[in-house]
């Protein structure tokens, strides 16, 4: 069988261990391609469903997936006490963020949420409250990657941190309330350096990781656990749960990755099979979390030793993880978050009213409907 994932340690290593693992119990061999972190969030699902049996998506996709017929609807091939352990392990809604249209697209693998990254050699503790933020930004301690659609997310974000309910469902995703949480990233990305308008998380971890770096903060990031293990990089990243404000560490927009199986595949019985196994809670434990994965499943994040690897990295972001927001998944989202982030990015860097601004991206989010 073949697979396509994405392009970093933690997309390829586990999945590379684990196919390993499962070709000396069952002599069925799984060779790995990888694609750009680019091409990942854009690549249509369908056309690497022509060449791969198994794909790793993340779930905004799924919308286009169900109408597309690509990928075997999971709810059908897998045994159901396999599926129901999946489910009542998966973190936050990883699991329930892949069905749609009244099927299982794909199994979680992966969990992830916007959090807080901090360097323990630079700061004494992560920030408590988004108020506390704003010396930091000003001395250059403090910033957010906002290289689309990392600002889109990290609006989505502040959005639940302030209250405010996005409707994922309706032709306004943003509430007129919404233009508090746009002039809160305004106001921070205003002391930021013009660079992060180019920086996806793995580039500001890079930068954090960097000797004789200034940047202590990155209070919304995906959280990537490699940079949480010592000796990855000469600095290691400590992660926490978001900032608060009046409404908790709630509301960050959620991501991560799940495997599917190709319905056009050679042998979608025995890709069904592995992408079982794999999503399981045994092997997200003791497999996806000892080769540099970052698992979707409780088993692994409440594991002492997957903790004790990562500088509490599971344990310390949980509850944003849990209270983590669902992002919309109807078929024309993608180009909307795509053409949105943009569009928030100008307005952040023209200083625009926070009416307008979300007004702009009401009307991109309703022609996508």
């Amino acid at each position: 069988m073949r697979g396509m994932t994405w392009d970093h340690p933690r997309g390829f290593d586990p999945l590379a261990a684990a196919s390993a693992l499962w070709e000396r119990q069952t002599g069925e061999t799984i060779a790995w391609d990888r694609r750009s972190l680019q091409d990942f969030e854009t690549y249509p699902v369908e056309d690497l469903a022509r060449r791969y049996d198994l794909i790793v998506i993340d779930h905004p996709h799924v919308g286009e997936i169900a109408e597309s017929g690509c990928l075997v609807a999971l709810e059908q091939a897998v045994e159901p006490a396999a599926l129901a352990e999946i489910a009542a392990g998966s973190i936050g809604g990883s699991y329930a963020s892949y069905r749609w249209a009244g099927h299982q697209w794909a199994l979680p693998i992966d969990a992830a949420a916007q959090v807080q990254a901090w360097v323990p050699s630079r700061i004494g503790a992560p920030v408590a409250d988004w108020t506390d933020l704003t010396a930091l930004a000003a001395a250059g301690r403090a910033a957010l990657p906002l290289r689309p659609p990392h600002s889109l997310m990290s609006l989505f974000t502040l959005c639940g941190l302030t209250g405010v309910r996005l409707d994922a469902t309706g032709e306004a995703l943003f509430s007129p309330e919404a233009a508090r949480a746009f002039a809160l990233l305004e106001r921070f990305a205003a002391a930021l350096d013009p660079c992060v308008y180019d920086m996806d998380p793995i580039a500001m971890f890079e930068e954090m990781a960097r000797p004789g770096a200034t940047l202590a903060v990155a209070p919304l990031i995906y959280g990537y656990v490699s940079y949480a293990m010592p000796g990855f990089r000469s600095e290691t990243i400590g992660f926490a749960n978001v900032p608060t404000l009046e409404h908790g560490p709630s509301g960050s927009a959620l991501g991560g990755t799940g495997i599917a199986v190709s319905a056009r595949g050679r042998d979608p019985a025995a890709a069904v099979r592995f992408a079982t196994w794999i999503a399981g809670g045994a092997v997200q434990r003791d497999v996806i979390a000892t080769h540099g994965g970052q698992p979707a499943h409780a088993a692994a994040w409440d594991a002492d030793a997957a903790n004790a690897a990562t500088r509490e990295f599971y344990r310390a972001t949980r509850a944003t993880l849990d209270a983590a927001w669902l992002r919309p998944r109807h078929r024309g989202y993608m180009a909307f978050q795509h053409l949105a982030s943009q569009r928030l990015n100008l307005a952040l860097q023209r200083q625009e009213s926070a009416d307008e601004a979300i007004m702009a991206l009401n009307r991109l989010h309703a022609a996508s409907r």
